[in-house]
């Protein structure tokens, strides 16, 4: 998780409590960075740093409560994964060997059809795998098109909450990177690596079962993932609300 997103586990132990609360102040070493803290009698956000940020949180707000809005969609089978090494000698993970043929990725690609709707995916898509996709997507509409069942966009969580940590407080931020982890193992294993040797077990989406077990788990993450989202956009629109 920590190669995957830009984010260090310094930086996830990091504490914030969540903009709601006040903290007494303990003579003590502390690392509430005083740009974004008050800290004087109590440890407090600073409201003008939330009045700062007012824009960014709008913007925010909007592509969660689009994301949240959807239903879920659970027929991709995690094929993004065999879109981004169809047709190629090299692999993007090349230490990793395929644990099956170049002709056997192809033909379920051709089986079950491709159904990515998360950019951040996509772009990684080979070139002969990019046309395959009903959804061209850019970068300009991913709120237009961001739902709740794509395991990444439901990964993608843990960075937004990263990214507003000192509002959302560090117990909600270690949820949302606990329900990443948990995401990021399913998608390892609907790959169409050999991750044998890091004990990884393949569900094997080029079979009906393999497929019917992916959606299944796939639809557990994109529940939890909406209960954490719209408690998300809970606790970022109340700091919107506050007035300077």
């Amino acid at each position: 998780m920590f190669e995957y997103y830009p984010i260090s586990a310094k930086k996830l132990q990091t504490w914030h409590p969540g903009f709601q609360y006040r903290l007494e102040f303990a003579e003590t070493e502390n690392d509430f960075a005083e740009t974004v803290y008050c800290v004087a009698a109590e440890i407090f956000l600073k409201p003008e740093w939330i009045q700062n940020q007012q824009d960014s949180l709008a913007i925010e707000i909007d592509f969660l409560t689009a994301s949240a809005s959807r239903p879920a969609r659970t027929g991709c089978f995690g094929l993004h994964e065999w879109a981004m090494v169809l047709g190629q000698d090299e692999l993007r993970h090349n230490e990793w060997p395929l644990r099956i043929s170049q002709a056997q990725i192809a033909k379920t690609i051709d089986e079950v059809g491709l159904r990515c709707t998360h950019f951040d995916a996509f772009r990684f898509f080979t070139d002969q795998a990019r046309p395959l996709n009903p959804l061209q997507l850019i970068r300009a509409n991913q709120i237009e098109v961001e739902q709740p069942g794509c395991l990444h966009a439901n990964m993608d969580l843990y960075k937004i909450a990263m990214r507003w940590v000192p509002i959302l407080g560090s117990l909600f931020a270690r949820q949302c990177f606990r329900l990443a982890r948990d995401i990021r193992t399913l998608d390892m294993q609907s790959a169409p690596y050999d991750l044998s040797e890091l004990g990884v077990q393949p569900i094997k989406i080029e079979t009906p079962q393999g497929r019917l077990r992916f959606a299944q788990q796939q639809k557990v993450f994109s529940d939890r993932a909406q209960f954490l989202r719209k408690e998300m956009i809970d606790h970022l629109s109340s700091a919107v609300a506050v007035k300077q």
